[in-house]
């Protein structure tokens, strides 16, 4: 007897067919196909559930084969398709009834269903196997209905079976309608007072996707601009939302019944450790960097974070990707977030400041800048160093801020900008420019070049930063509407690579 399931493989789910034996021989109960320990449990949920529902669990050898043998298989999701593989061996169910149907959904003691994880994966892999259904229990199924397949909530493992045998068909669940987006944040950049060179190094990074880095004393405002970024951002196109809704509900973050519509802030605390922050794990799950895809990644205190931590950072940063390998399996999560991290000047947050004296000696300085190496610094485009606010910005009597609305509008009008220049490579932003991109779209004015060497020179800047500062250029010509970089576009870019100048 066979039936169709899935198990997840990094954000995708993969067919697995499950194939029920039950002959005669002393009683046994095995599962093969490279089962984990929730699958080898589920021996017993899978009898208590049988018994439960008023059927008898037959005293015979039950084998039950996962295939492909080869893939490891996780989680509780199987139960449902063993309890009816088995069921349907005994002649409770016709074999024709599980003819093209997927099913997935944990048992409990007494056949209810409970909800899995990953089932807008299964809806979007039921299309692609081309099944004729997907049944899975009540909580899940209108996630997995958002990819366009005929999905069956049953609530217990009866109403599977009689749906099944055509007793008591259920009815296909109706997706939801998809959330308004809303480009509100928690904090509007209106409520942010002064700090207006932080405010257009935002506006910059939102409209180039770069990665941006605040250094600065305490209170001057470094969290509170980071948490300003996703209000200003353009909204996620269809593709993009299907994409992050994915990812969240491989990770069983994904509520609600509706696509994500905003783009994801993560902020980890600096305690997390390199699978929290990478992905890992066992089963092998997204991380902070691939629950923040498409949206923002805040590292506050990021000389705090773990050297490995950093470290590891580096490559996904630069592919959009997370290669996770470890000896039960490998996989690949998307990973491009907008990185966004602050950090004080030094341990006690007041180097350099001309009211309050620092009292770190030179070597906690030293020792403070040395957890930041500078392969991690150079995948900042924006560099910025924040000054305290004055009073007058303060004061009730200051006139009022810039809202977030009027940038986010710049905003999108200079991503539109962006991808009408990069369709034909598949890309969507400038920070995502590959090198041939960079010198096709942000070639330099023969002033600008001079500019470049010069700065270069005096920097010592490397290739990526080079590179980087060219792709800022380019987007703060976006942003002015400029069809090509000129000198002042360039001369702000280079503006905001502060820890190059303080070299």
């Amino acid at each position: 007897m066979r039936v169709l399931s899935f198990a997840l493989e990094g954000i995708d789910a993969v067919p697995v067919v499950v194939e029920v034996d039950v002959s005669h021989g002393l009683p046994s109960f095995d599962i093969v196909g490279l089962p984990d320990a929730a699958v080898r449990e589920s021996r017993e949920r899978v009898r208590a559930a049988v018994q439960n529902s008023g059927w008898a669990f037959p005293a015979q050898r039950i084998t039950v084969n996962l295939a492909p043998a080869h893939t490891r298989k996780g989680g509780a999701g199987f139960d449902l398709a063993v309890a009816l593989g088995i069921l349907a061996a005994l002649g409770h169910l016709q074999s024709s009834a599980l003819a093209g149907v997927a099913v997935a959904g944990e048992l409990a003691l007494d056949g209810t269903l409970r909800a899995v994880r990953g089932a807008l994966a299964m809806g979007l892999a039921t299309m692609r196997e081309r099944a004729t259904g997907l049944i899975l229990p009540q909580a899940s199924a209108r996630e997995a209905a958002l990819a366009g397949c005929a999905v069956y909530p049953a609530f217990h493992l009866c109403e599977a079976v009689q749906h099944l045998s055509g007793a008591a068909p259920l009815a296909p669940v109706i997706p939801l309608a998809a959330a308004a987006e809303s480009p509100h944040s928690p904090v509007d950049l209106a409520d942010v007072r002064g700090q207006l060179v932080g405010k257009r190094a935002l506006e910059i990074a939102a409209a180039g996707g770069h990665n941006l880095f605040f250094v600065g004393p305490p209170g001057a405002g470094k969290s509170l601009l980071a948490r300003c970024l996703p209000g200003i951002m353009p909204p996620l196109d269809q593709e993009e939302s299907l994409e992050v809704s994915r990812i969240h509900s491989v990770a069983g973050a994904l509520s609600g019944g509706t696509l994500i519509s905003c783009r994801p802030y993560r902020a980890p605390h600096h305690c997390a450790s390199r699978a929290a922050v990478l992905g890992g794990g066992t089963p092998l799950r997204p991380g902070e960097i691939t629950l923040a895809h498409q949206g923002v990644l805040f590292l506050d205190e990021l000389p705090e974070f773990g050297r490995n931590v950093l470290e590891g950072l580096r490559q996904p940063l630069e592919e959009g990707k997370v290669h996770i390998s470890r000896a039960n399996g490998s996989v690949v999560f998307p990973a491009r977030p907008m990185l966004v991290a602050a950090a004080n000047p030094c341990p006690c947050g007041y180097l350099g400041s001309a009211v309050r004296p620092c009292t770190c000696p030179p070597s906690a300085v030293a020792m403070y800048r040395g957890r930041m190496s500078g392969p991690i610094l150079d995948r900042f485009d924006l560099h910025l160093h924040l000054e305290p606010v004055p009073y007058d910005c303060v004061a009730t009597t200051s006139p009022p801020a810039e809202p977030s609305a009027a940038v986010r509008s710049r905003v999108i009008q200079a991503r539109a900008r962006q991808r009408a220049r990069l369709r034909e490579t598949g890309l969507t932003c400038n920070a995502q420019m590959a090198v041939r991109e960079t010198r096709r779209f942000a070639p330099l004015p023969a002033a600008g070049e001079a500019m470049m060497r010069q700065a270069v020179d005096r920097m010592g800047l490397s290739l990526r930063a080079h590179d980087r500062i060219l792709k800022v250029a380019r987007t703060i010509a976006d942003l002015a509407g400029a069809e090509a970089i000129e000198v002042p576009h360039l001369a702000e870019a280079l503006q905001y690579r502060a820890v190059d100048r303080a070299v």
